[in-house]
C-alpha cells in the first residue's frame, strides 16, 4: 500500500486580536500560498438575503481607500502571482500564490481589505448584476444544478444548507448595498478569520509579518452562533424536476454524519471508503457494472462530504443510457448498495480501494495550495490539525465489516431521490447580459 509521509511541523499561533495564524513549511520551490479563511458562509445568512456572503466576496475586490477598485488583482499579477476567492456553505476564502519574497504584499492587501473595504453603491449595482448572471449561467442554464438545488431544498427541513450558496434570484434582485455592508461589519474581523501560509517560508518571519499587518486590527464582538441541528429524517422523500435537457438524470441523497471527534468517530472514514468502492476509477462498482457491463448508464458516480459545519451527505448520481428509464436506473443504483449491505466487500477489493483513496490524498498533498486548503478547512471546522497525520491510519484501519455497516447506514428512511424530467431544449444559446467577473466561484 502507498505510504503517506507525515506532515511537516505546522506552526499554529493566535494573535492578541484573535486572528489564528497557521504556517506550513514546504521548501521544494520558492513559492508561497497565502489564504485568509473567514468563518462566514451561506449557512450564516438570513432568509431574504440569501447569497450575500458570495456577493460580499465579489465586493472585496472593489477597492479600499488605499487600493483603488481593480488594483488588487493588478498588484498581485505584477508581483508574478495569481489570486482568487470562493464562497461555500461554511466559509469564504481569499487566496494568492506568489514568489516567496512577495508574501508581504499579499498580507498587506488582505489586511487592508479586512478593515477598510469601500462598499460603494455604484460598484454594488454593477456587481449584483454580475452575480445574477452567474446564477443564470451556473444554475438556471444547467439542469443538473437545478436538480441539485431543488433536491437540497427537499432533503433538508430546517438547516440553512437547504438554501443555495449563490442565493435565490428573488433575494439577489432585491438585495441592497446595506445588506453587504451589514455582512461585512458582522463577520469580517480578525477574530473570525484564519490566515494560512504554506510554502517556502520560515514561521517566525510569517508571524512577524502577520503581527505587522493584521495584528494592528481590532477584534469585534461576533454574533452568537446558535446550534442549527437538522431534525432526523422520517422517511424517504421524492421529487421530479422539470427543466430543459437532453437526457434524464437521477440524484440520490442520504443524510450522513460528519467528522466531529477525530479520535472516536469511525463511520465517516468507512463512508469515505464506501464511496471509493462505488466510484473513483474504472474498476469501481458503479462504472464497472452499470456503465460498462449492463450499459444502462452513460455515467454514474458516488460522493461523500464528511467535513462540514452542518449535516453531511452521501450521494449517488447517474445519467441513464438511451432506452433506460430513470426508474430502472434508480433500482440498479439501490441494488448496488443492497449488495454491499448483504454481501459486504472482499478483502482484495477493500485493499485496492484503500490504496486508491490514500493515493488520491498523497497526490493532493503534493500541492502546496491544497496543503493550505486542508489546514484551513480543519481550522475553520474546529478539528485538530493533526487529523491530516492520522487520516492514513484511520483509512487503513477501516474493515470490510465497517464498510458493510456504512452501506447499511444508507437506509431509505434517510433517502431523498430527485429525478430530472427533461423538457425540450430551445434552439440557440442565451448570451450573457453582463460581463462576468474575473474571480471564479
Amino acid at each position: 500500500m502507498l505510504a503517506l509521509p507525515a506532515m511537516a511541523t505546522v506552526t499554529d499561533v493566535t494573535l492578541d486580536n484573535g486572528l489564528r495564524v497557521i504556517v506550513k513549511e514546504d521548501h521544494r520551490a520558492p513559492v508561497v500560498v497565502s489564504q485568509v479563511w473567514y468563518k462566514a458562509g451561506s449557512m450564516d445568512e438570513f432568509n431574504g438575503t440569501t447569497g450575500v456572503a458570495h456577493v460580499l466576496e465579489h465586493m472585496m475586490f472593489k477597492g479600499t481607500s488605499n487600493v483603488p477598485d481593480g488594483q488588487f488583482s493588478k498588484r498581485v499579477a505584477a508581483a508574478g502571482g495569481r489570486e482568487n476567492a470562493f464562497t461555500n456553505r461554511d466559509v469564504t476564502v481569499y487566496f494568492q500564490t506568489l514568489p516567496r519574497d512577495r508574501l508581504p504584499l499579499a498580507l498587506e492587501l488582505e489586511a487592508d481589505r479586512m478593515a477598510n473595504l469601500q462598499l460603494k453603491d455604484e460598484a454594488f449595482a454593477r456587481e449584483i448584476q454580475v452575480v445574477m448572471e452567474e446564477r443564470r449561467m451556473r444554475t438556471e442554464d444547467n439542469p443538473h444544478s437545478i436538480v441539485y438545488e431543488q433536491m437540497m431544498g427537499t432533503a433538508l427541513q430546517s438547516h440553512p444548507y437547504r438554501r443555495p450558496v449563490i442565493g435565490w434570484m428573488n433575494d439577489l434582485e432585491n438585495m441592497r448595498p446595506q445588506d453587504a455592508r451589514d455582512w461585512y461589519a458582522r463577520w469580517y474581523a480578525p477574530n473570525n478569520a484564519t490566515l494560512v501560509v504554506a510554502g517556502d517560508v520560515k514561521p517566525d518571519e510569517v508571524l512577524a509579518l502577520a503581527k505587522k499587518t493584521f495584528g494592528v486590527l481590532p477584534g469585534k464582538t461576533l454574533p452568537e452562533r446558535r446550534p442549527q441541528a437538522e431534525p432526523a429524517p422520517r422517511g424517504e422523500k421524492r421529487l421530479v424536476v422539470k427543466a430543459p435537457a437532453k437526457l434524464p438524470y437521477v440524484l440520490m441523497h442520504w443524510q450522513a454524519p460528519t467528522l466531529r471527534d477525530a479520535e472516536k468517530d469511525t463511520l465517516p472514514w468507512s463512508l469515505q471508503v464506501l464511496a471509493g468502492v462505488l466510484d473513483g476509477n474504472d474498476t469501481a462498482r458503479l462504472k464497472k457494472y452499470l456503465v460498462k457491463r449492463d450499459r444502462i448508464a452513460v455515467e454514474a458516480g458516488a460522493g461523500y462530504d464528511g467535513l462540514a459545519r452542518g449535516p453531511g451527505n452521501f450521494m449517488l448520481d447517474a445519467t441513464p443510457a438511451q432506452r433506460t428509464s430513470p426508474a430502472l436506473l434508480e433500482r440498479k443504483l439501490k441494488a448496488e448498495i443492497l449488495r454491499i449491505q448483504q454481501e459486504g466487500v472482499s478483502e482484495e477489493e477493500l485493499a485496492r480501494v484503500k490504496a486508491q483513496v490514500i493515493a488520491a490524498d498523497v497526490y493532493q498533498r503534493d500541492s502546496v495550495f491544497y496543503q493550505a486548503m486542508q489546514l484551513g478547512e480543519l481550522a475553520t471546522l474546529g478539528l485538530p490539525l493533526n487529523v491530516l497525520d492520522k487520516r492514513l491510519e484511520k483509512l487503513k484501519s477501516v474493515t470490510a465489516k465497517q464498510v458493510q455497516e456504512a452501506a447499511r447506514w444508507l437506509s431509505d428512511d434517510r433517502l431523498t431521490v430527485a429525478v430530472l424530467d427533461p423538457q425540450p431544449v430551445v434552439a440557440g444559446t442565451r448570451k450573457p447580459t453582463v460581463q462576468g467577473a474575473n474571480h471564479a466561484r
